[in-house]
């Protein structure tokens, strides 16, 4: 690949697919005896990233994330791109008796499995929305056999541009499932039990094991978490500082309202003092960090709800969608992933999501 920069505009959801190639590009370099994504690596070497909040109507929450992953040396969070490693595994039991099935990479982004899987007779399909393919294509060329296809995945149009069936098929949807609403799930797995009868899928799922709502620092031991919530509110602070910022500033009028009517409408003692950018900032840097920590998880939960998050109880919930669903296998995320390798910490970390059993890999088939 060619060594100089490529701008990269995203905004929304979609920009949550650079934090994935991130962590998939620093386990690759830290540990790559582990798990190997060499083109993940020179990917996210080559892209320079440009926000663009002009074009979404919901606050960039995914800047927190991303400025995490970015700028806070915790080696813990790129453990999540380990979800790829079962992934693969997957999909090469499939593919092994199946050599010549259709593979459907579902909310593909910049996923490189491909590359790690192909045995040089199955039919891939990147599925995506049109302006990540876009940026796909920036970067990725379609290789031979492999056909990008920008269309959402509640869009049953795709299923037509799936044309090599004969040999079964197998999709993957890493990280995407849980951004939608239960009904819009509900809906996706009916359109594959009528369109794909017999195909199989893998996914990872938030299982809300004990009926409570999961926090992000929930899914670190307890003797980890001073230093995560340090991490995380100099993210906040960040995020807020910039991508709010630069949101406000292209964002359309009706939707500085909505935000304004949201906190407003917070149950806190202080509150901004008029609706202007320069009110919400003095406002926030007058907030402890408790206070921002709560306001960034309404915010979150307030706008949402028009995204979606689908965080169902348990496995016999998600089987409960369709009648047509059959759970063939289904385990905690990093329960077959080696730790001999991995220092202290990063065991401690994969030992206890396992123990809570919260973040899963799922395996279903379709008939």
């Amino acid at each position: 690949m060619q060594r100089d920069k490529v701008k990269v505009k995203l905004s929304g959801r979609s920009a949550s697919m650079l934090g994935c190639l991130w962590c998939r590009a620093q386990v690759s370099k830290k540990y790559s005896s582990l798990f190997c994504d060499a083109t993940a690596v020179e990917l996210a070497e080559k892209i320079d990233y440009v926000p663009d909040y002009s074009a979404s109507d919901v606050p960039p929450f995914e800047g927190i994330m991303f400025n995490l992953f970015r700028k806070i040396n915790q080696p813990e969070f790129g453990l999540f791109a380990l979800r790829a490693q079962p992934f693969d595994d997957k999909a090469k039991e499939y593919i092994a008796e199946h050599p010549q099935a259709s593979v459907v990479n579902i909310g593909a982004g910049l996923d490189t499995t491909f590359y790690r899987v192909d045995n040089g007779l199955i039919h891939w399909y990147d599925l995506d929305l049109p302006a990540v393919i876009d940026v796909r294509r920036q970067l990725l060329s379609e290789p031979e056999r492999v056909t990008y296809i920008a269309k959402s995945l509640l869009d049953p149009g795709w299923f037509k541009d799936v044309t090599y069936t004969e040999d079964g098929v197998f999709m993957i949807a890493g990280g995407v499932l849980h951004s939608l609403k239960e009904s819009q799930v509900r809906q996706f797995f009916s359109m594959l039990a009528d369109k794909f009868p017999g195909g199989e899928i893998v996914f990872d799922a938030a299982l809300r094991s004990d009926g409570g709502f999961i926090t992000w620092i929930d899914m670190f031991p307890p003797e980890q978490r001073d230093a995560i919530r340090a991490a995380w509110m100099e993210a906040l602070n960040d995020w807020w500082e910039n991508a709010m910022k630069d949101w406000w500033e292209k964002t359309p009028q009706d939707q500085k309202d909505k935000l304004n009517e949201v906190i407003t409408a917070f149950e806190i003692p202080t509150k901004p003092k008029g609706t202007k950018w320069s009110d919400l900032e003095a406002w926030w840097n007058h907030l402890s960090d408790t206070k921002k920590a709560g306001v960034s998880r309404d915010l979150m939960t307030a706008f949402r709800g028009r995204i979606g998050t689908w965080v169902p109880n348990d496995i016999n919930e998600i089987a409960r969608l369709d009648s047509r669903i059959s759970v063939i296998d289904h385990f905690p995320m990093f329960k077959n992933i080696p730790r001999d390798s991995l220092g202290v910490e990063m065991r401690r970390f994969m030992d206890y999501n396992d123990s809570r059993g919260e973040a899963s890999i799922i395996h279903l088939r379709v008939r």
